[in-house]
């Protein structure tokens, strides 16, 4: 199995426990004389089945992630190289936003405002964090489909 593949299956059964925490809540009473629309005891069976699978792909994505080397890093360095880098972006691109905006002034006793930075040099720095982002996503993702699941 690919990492891709376990990668995509760990989504599916996020989703799955989801639904089954919706549907055991669903049906975790009844009036007196009813019966639930679905068995909770089966339900939660079903649960214990899903969490231990996704404790096994867990387990082995992490392994996985940390033993594979990509020009001397772990996919694991990369995944933490990619989660920096989007944070960093966010919050440079609210500030560039913040120092870029306009403000109209009424009349010309009114004080000016200047941004505190350079925003055009702001500006570039955004641009090289996201292409290293692009870049450091892609190579995760290649390793994704390239890479077999210890």
């Amino acid at each position: 199995m690919k990492l891709a593949t376990a990668l995509s299956e760990r989504a599916d059964l996020k989703r799955k426990i989801s639904e089954l925490s919706v549907r055991l809540n669903n049906n975790a009473k009844v009036q007196e004389g009813e019966t639930p629309a679905e068995d909770p005891s089966e339900l939660l069976k079903e649960l214990d089945d899903c969490f231990v699978r996704m404790e096994e792909l867990i387990a082995r994505i992490n392994r996985t992630n940390n033993e594979t080397r990509y020009r001397g890093q772990s996919i694991a360095d990369l995944i933490a190289k990619r989660d920096c880098l989007k944070e960093r972006i966010r919050i440079l691109r609210d500030f560039l936003n913040a120092s870029s905006d306009r403000i109209s002034r009424y009349s010309k006793t009114e004080i000016k405002i200047f941004s505190t930075v350079s925003v055009p040099e702001l500006q570039k720095t955004v641009d090289a964090c996201s292409r290293q982002l692009r870049e450091t996503d892609e190579q995760i993702q290649g390793l994704n489909w390239t890479t077999d699941l210890i």
